[in-house]
């Protein structure tokens, strides 16, 4: 592979060598099968400590890349799908050919599975956890626990509300850790906060809603979401202190979809004025649909109360796991005042009989266990150097942005002045997607007119990745 140990920089020595060895295995250098040397053997060779090695070996093994086989060594066991296109690719724009595929235009249903599925070296789209960090010791073991306990009649159908222990770890887990006091038959598991956004609207569209309000700038996917169940989304301003509720009123809506401890994508966390002004807009016949995305993961301070714990009579609230482990639990759960509640048990009932009941089982066992929070309490020091490393690496390469939302959450935006920017953020994310680097357009996420910007994700990046990342931006930016 022609490892050369001088090219690695100072205090990033794994990261170096993990991102060689994923270029070995995507050319072709190291096809499936190949064994890599023992892990004293490749330090011994590069001069460095073990360690180095053994962590860089590690994060490929996490990736699914490399497996250990005992006697028979680490073994690379796959290959990115896009390894030929990759290695018949050469100058400095390897991802050239797919450039357009998901900015062409304007993003239609499947565009995040677009963009999810368009190649790239460094993928810093927002709203992706640290995967690798997934506790999959913790999850095995608690999966041996429930199953050494489990009677047979729990291999039946489940309570379509979701299983009773997970609706009572989950009471808990939000009475600790956000304030909100509620009963384990009022909690509903949902199959994600998607799945609680779509029972909502098809509940209130019953109910004679036809639309729910959203912030702008707001998130792209839950907008989609709700209009595929015909539902308009009229649009309201968020500003430093939140979403501005005199608009709000204006807008007519009766129901709004708001995430007021980090506000996606800005980072706005709603102010005490704001607050009390939407309570007076809620005492008045109006619902709020609480998203609580990010709150756990705050840096600087603790998180803001929920609205819920507020107002429980006017408060729709959905929370997900999918930020504190993965998405791929799809599990998350819906608190809806009393009005509401019947209804989308109903919802649930005729979409699907219910979640999975025996991952409810597991996840219970661990958050019962308090893994959950000792992981999360890693995984925030974790968050805090990646986010530091992406804020240096901006004022470095992109002197001309303005950063928001650093005190929270798995993601930054950065807004551009208008005339700073020769072409529109949507061209810039195809610009770097070009050389390899994943983001979003803030564009994507605005209704009303906006300041042009980039969001970008830093949980499931190393610093030495986000560091690069942010270099092909500046790239990106000024090469056109």
């Amino acid at each position: 592979m022609q490892l050369d140990i001088g090219d690695a920089p100072v205090g990033g020595r794994s990261d170096w060598l993990a991102r060689e060895l994923r270029r070995a295995i995507a050319d072709g250098r190291l096809p499936v099968g190949s064994r890599l040397p023992a892990t004293r053997v490749l330090a011994a060779d590069l001069r460095v400590s073990r360690g180095v090695v053994t962590e860089a070996y590690q994060r490929l093994s996490e990736d699914g890349q490399l497996a250990g086989r005992g006697r028979g060594g680490t073994v690379v066991v796959a290959a990115p799908v896009t390894t030929t296109a990759a290695a018949k690719t050469t100058g400095p724009t390897p991802y050239a050919h797919r450039t357009a595929a998901p900015f062409a235009a304007p993003p239609g249903p499947d565009i995040f599975d677009a963009l999810r599925a368009a190649p790239a070296r460094i993928d810093l789209s927002p709203g992706v956890p640290d995967l690798s960090a997934f506790p999959r010791a913790a999850w095995l073991r608690a999966e041996r626990a429930v199953f050494a306990e489990l009677p047979a009649a729990e291999f039946g159908y489940g309570d379509p509300r979701g299983a009773e222990p997970l609706r009572r770890a989950v009471a808990d887990w939000l009475a600790r850790n956000r304030g909100i006091r509620v009963d384990p038959d009022e909690v509903l598991i949902v199959a994600g906060t998607a799945q609680a956004l779509g029972l909502i609207a098809q509940v209130l569209h019953a109910d004679g809603h036809t639309a729910i309000a959203v912030e702008d700038p707001g998130s792209l996917g839950a907008r989609q979401h709700l209009r595929n169940w015909r539902m308009a989304t009229p649009p309201v301003p968020v500003d430093e202190e939140g979403v501005r509720v005199d608009a709000l009123r204006a807008s007519g809506a009766r129901a709004v979809l708001l995430t007021p401890a980090h506000q996606f994508p800005t980072g706005v966390v709603l102010g005490g004025g704001r607050r009390r002004e939407l309570m007076r807009w809620a005492a008045d016949g109006g619902l709020i649909i609480e998203d609580d995305y990010d709150a756990e993961h705050r840096y600087d301070r603790a998180p803001v109360p929920a609205l819920r714990s507020l107002l429980p009579e006017q408060v729709c609230y959905a929370g997900s796991v999918s930020k504190l482990l993965a998405p791929a639990l799809r599990v998350g759960w819906l608190l809806a005042p009393p009005q509401y509640r019947t209804a989308l048990i109903d919802a649930k009932r005729f979409a699907d009989l219910g979640n999975a009941v025996l991952p409810q089982l597991v996840l219970a066992r661990l958050m019962a266990s308090g893994e959950l929070e000792r992981g999360l309490r890693l995984l925030r020091r974790r968050h805090c150097r990646r986010r530091d490393a992406m804020i240096a690496a901006i004022g470095d390469r992109l002197p001309g942005a303005t950063v928001q939302g650093a005190a929270a959450g798995l993601h930054l935006t950065l807004t551009f002045d208008p005339g700073a920017l020769d072409i529109s953020d949507t061209d810039l994310a195809a610009a770097a997607l070009a050389r390899g680097v994943k983001v979003h357009p803030l564009s994507w996420h605005s209704q009303l007119p906006c300041r042009p910007g980039l969001v970008l994700g830093y949980a499931a990046r190393t610093p030495g990745e986000i560091a690069e990342g942010v270099a092909v931006l500046g790239e990106a930016l000024r090469g056109g």
